[in-house]
C-alpha cells in the first residue's frame, strides 16, 4: 500500500516524468551551517538523493526550507509513522524552492522527497523531543481547527447519499442517470481531499486517474473508484458487471471516509497548508483539463477545490491579518478574482453547479483561469508561517 495518494501529472510535469526514472537511493544527513532557524530543515531533493539539515527537532511548529535540485519535478512530505501525511508540498519544479510550515508533538516522523512525483519517496527519519518551544496556541486557531472539523465532517457526510444516487444509476445500468450525478458526487470530496489525503490508503481507491496507478498495476483489475466509472460512461459508452461491481465499492470507501473524517489530525498549519494543495491540484489536474478527461466537468472539482481552500483561509483570516495583513488583503482580492472569472463560465444561476464543459473553453479562457490560480497560489503559500508568526 503506498503512503501517499498517486501524483496528478500537468503537462509540464508529464514531460519531466517522461524521463528514465533512476535508482531512488542515497538518503544522507547533511551539516546545518546555513540550517536556518532551530526548528528549520534544509531539505535538499536530487532525483536520487533526500537530504536532510537535521533529524532532531523540537517539538512545536518546524519548517522545511525545500531546494529541488534535481532535473525532476518533485514533492516533499512530512509523514508519521504510519503514513498518514502531516504536510505536503507538491510540484516543486527543478531549480525551485519552496517552505512548508507545519505543527508537530513528540515523536517518530519521516520525511520524504519523491522525484518525477513516483512512487513511495526516497526517505530520512527524523525525531521531535519535548513539548514544544512555540507559545501557547491563540484560542481562536483552535476555534478555526473546530470548526474546520466540522466543515470536513459535513463534506464528507453530505458526499454519500449524492454517491449513492450515482452509483444506484451506475448499478441500474442507466448510462445518463450515472453521467448526471456524476461531478455532483465529488463536490465535497474535492472541498476537503487534503484531509481524505492525509490518511493515504483512501484516495488511490477513490480518485486514483490511470496514470497515476503504480508501475505493475493492471488498470483493469486494480483501478477503482470514480475514474474508473467515469472512463465506463463516456469514453466506452457501457456499463457492465465490472462497473456496477466497482460502483458498490466506491460506496463502501467513501463510507470508510466519512468515518474517518473525525480521526484526521487537523491544526492551524495543516488547514494554510492543504488550502494550497487544493490549488495545486487545480494547477496540475483542473485548469489543465486532465482530472476529467472524459467527462470534462473540471471545472466543477476546480469550483469546489477553491471553495475548500477559502474555507480554510476564512476560518484563519482573523489571526493571518493580525500578523500580515498585506497578506490577507492580498488573498482576499485573489480568491475574489478568481470566483470571478469561474463566474463567467457558469451555465446557472449564481449559486449553480453547471459549468460549461471544458473542452468549449478556449485558449485565452484557460490562460486567465491558469493566471488566475497562480496569482492566488504565491500568497496562499505564506498562510502558514502567518497563522505561526507572533507580532
Amino acid at each position: 500500500m503506498r503512503p501517499v495518494r498517486p501524483a496528478r501529472l500537468s503537462v509540464v510535469t508529464a514531460v519531466a516524468t517522461a524521463a528514465a526514472l533512476t535508482a531512488v537511493t542515497g538518503c544522507t544527513e547533511k551539516s546545518d551551517a546555513k540550517g536556518g532557524g532551530a526548528n528549520t530543515v534544509r531539505v535538499t531533493a536530487t532525483d536520487d538523493a533526500c537530504e536532510v539539515s537535521k533529524k532532531k527537532l523540537s517539538a512545536g511548529h518546524v519548517e522545511l526550507a525545500i531546494e529541488n535540485k534535481g532535473a525532476k519535478v518533485t514533492e516533499v512530505y512530512l509523514l508519521f509513522p504510519d503514513d498518514r501525511i502531516v504536510s505536503e508540498r507538491e510540484n516543486i519544479g527543478p531549480g525551485t524552492k519552496q517552505r512548508l510550515t507545519a505543527e508537530v508533538k513528540a515523536g517518530s516522523y519521516e520525511i520524504a522527497c519523491k522525484p518525477g512525483m513516483k512512487g513511495d519517496g526516497i526517505r530520512q527519519k527524523v525525531t521531535v523531543t519535548g513539548g514544544g518551544t512555540t507559545a501557547k496556541r491563540d484560542p481562536r486557531l483552535d476555534k478555526a481547527v473546530a470548526a474546520y472539523r466540522e466543515y470536513a465532517q459535513e463534506q464528507a457526510d453530505a458526499t454519500l447519499p449524492k454517491a449513492k444516487v450515482f452509483t444506484d444509476a451506475v448499478r441500474k445500468g442507466d448510462l445518463a442517470a450515472a453521467k448526471k450525478a456524476y461531478a455532483d458526487s465529488r463536490i465535497g470530496w474535492e472541498r476537503t481531499e487534503p484531509v481524505a489525503e492525509s490518511f493515504g490508503d483512501i484516495d488511490p481507491k477513490v480518485d486514483v486517474r490511470e496514470d497515476g496507478l503504480e508501475e505493475g498495476q493492471d488498470p483493469e483489475k486494480e483501478w477503482t473508484g470514480w475514474h474508473r466509472l467515469e472512463r465506463a460512461l463516456w469514453q466506452d459508452k457501457k456499463i457492465g458487471k465490472r462497473e456496477k461491481e466497482l460502483a458498490t465499492l466506491l460506496d463502501k470507501d467513501l463510507k470508510d471516509w466519512q468515518d474517518r473524517v473525525g480521526k484526521a489530525v487537523i491544526t492551524p498549519t495543516s488547514m494554510a497548508n492543504g488550502a494550497k494543495e487544493l490549488l495545486d491540484e487545480v494547477a496540475t489536474g483542473k485548469v489543465t483539463g486532465e482530472e476529467e478527461r472524459y467527462s470534462h466537468t473540471d471545472l466543477v472539482d476546480f469550483k469546489a477545490n477553491v471553495e475548500g481552500a477559502e474555507k480554510s483561509y476564512e476560518l484563519l483570516k482573523p489571526v493571518a491579518a493580525e500578523n500580515d495583513k498585506k497578506l490577507t488583503e492580498e488573498l482576499d482580492k485573489q480568491f475574489a478574482a478568481l470566483d470571478k472569472l469561474l463566474d463567467k463560465h457558469r451555465e446557472g444561476g449564481p449559486d449553480s453547479y453547471d459549468f460549461v464543459s471544458y473542452d468549449k473553453l478556449g485558449r485565452a479562457d484557460v490562460k486567465d483561469l491558469q493566471d488566475g490560480v497562480n496569482a492566488l497560489a504565491e500568497p496562499l503559500s505564506k498562510l502558514a508561517a502567518a497563522v505561526v508568526t507572533s507580532k
